[in-house]
This record gives structure tokens, sequence and C-alpha cells, in this order.
């Protein structure tokens, strides 16, 4: 293996809690009415519920992937989220699904590799 290769967790980190931090950013000043009022009309059930969900892993799981901290579990949501886009947004509307595709494959990319090296975790990790 190529003794650079841990360290790939950490540009698809940055690259992909990048951008879901910036999407996470737009809905939380759209507030938790306007992104209701947007799933509302896919339509998502429970539009509200899943409102502050999206807010809270696109900012806050967003952040913890950045950092390096539960990024398997962050990016598995994340993952979750680029399914449902795909499914319920992105195909019905005939739209453009490059972004979504590639989200997708790089929070899954993060749920194989987890933290990496360079992460605010591996301080917490036994041992040291």
């Amino acid at each position: 293996m190529n003794r650079l290769a841990p360290y790939a967790a950490f540009i698809m980190r940055l690259a992909v809690g990048g951008v879901f931090l910036v999407h996470g950013i737009t809905k939380y000043k759209w507030g938790v009415a306007g992104v209701a009022g947007f799933l509302h009309t896919i339509p998502i059930p429970m539009a509200s519920v899943v409102a502050v969900y999206l807010i809270a892993v696109e900012t806050v799981g967003a952040v913890c992937i950045i950092l390096g901290f539960f990024t398997r579990a962050w990016a598995a949501l994340c993952a979750a989220n680029m399914v449902v886009a795909i499914l319920a947004v992105k195909f019905p509307k005939g739209g453009n699904i490059e972004l979504e595709l590639l989200l997708l494959a790089g929070a899954v990319t993060l749920v194989a590799l987890g933290d990496g090296p360079l992460s605010v975790a591996i301080g917490f990790r036994q041992g040291n």
C-alpha cells in the first residue's frame, strides 16, 4: 500500500464534509419552516422532523466529518441523504445527479475509511 494512502480519508473528509456544510448552512438560513416547505413539495412525510434531521446532519454532521469525529456514522447518514435526494428529488424531476452521486460515493468511501490518522478522534482511540 502507498504510504500516503492512510491520509486519503483526510482529503475525502474535507471535500465531502465541506460540501455538506455549505448545503447545511443554506438550510439553516432557510430555517426549519423553509426546509419543511420545500420537503412538502416533493412530498416527504413528516417534513418538519425531516427538516430538523437534514439541518443537523448537514451542519453538525458535516463539521464532525471535517474534524474526523464519528466519521463513519455521520457519513452513513449523509449517504442515506443522497440516496433519498436522488430517488425522491432528482429522478422524478429529471435533474442532473452528478453532484449527488459524487457525494454518495464520497460518503460511502468515508464509511469504509473511517476517520483516518489526521483526525480529532485519534486522541480518543484506545492506547493514545
